[in-house]
């Protein structure tokens, strides 16, 4: 379990442009699950990303997971809390990549929303290795993109049996 942590400083969001985004446009501000409220915020991306080629889609989660570790490294310094429980950049992320590889359809994006949050909260092995080894904006990050990915494989050979049946 996460420790307790202060209230946001006045004035945060305004302070740096990384803030409102490591926190998922201000939903990481929201005291109760930030993680679920991030994830959530991710969501109606969907309804974009959906359109954009393999290629594409790659090359958009390896910018955005990139950008996290910069965004998140900033929000953690300039807070003194290297991973802060409001930074959920991670979990936008996270959620991305675990949709890569199922149909654009709101089943299987509520399938992985449940089933990342599940990876992300359980965090088992290797996902709380990483958690546990690693820190500053990349730690905040690869373990919500290995529970992304995890969960994107399972789902992957989900939907594959479901076809294959």
């Amino acid at each position: 379990m996460r420790p307790s942590y202060p209230p946001l400083p006045a004035g945060f969001f305004r302070r740096h442009p990384a803030h409102i985004f490591a926190f998922g446009f201000g939903a990481g501000a929201i005291p109760f699950a930030p993680g679920t409220w991030g994830t959530l915020v991710a969501v109606p991306f969907c309804l974009l990303l959906q359109y954009l080629s393999a290629p594409q889609y790659v090359a958009f989660l390896a910018l955005t997971f990139l950008l996290g570790v910069w965004l998140c490294q900033v929000a953690g310094k300039n807070l003194g809390v290297s991973d802060h429980p409001g930074m959920v950049w991670d979990e936008m992320v996270g959620y991305w990549i675990a949709v890569a590889l199922v149909p654009p359809h709101w089943t299987w994006w509520l399938a992985a929303f449940a089933l990342f949050r599940i990876f992300d909260i359980w965090k088992p092995w290797p996902i709380s290795e990483l958690d546990r080894r690693l820190h500053g904006g990349l730690g905040v990050m690869a373990d919500d993109a290995l529970a992304g990915i995890f969960t994107g494989v399972i789902l992957f050979a989900a939907h594959g049996l479901l076809i294959a049946a």
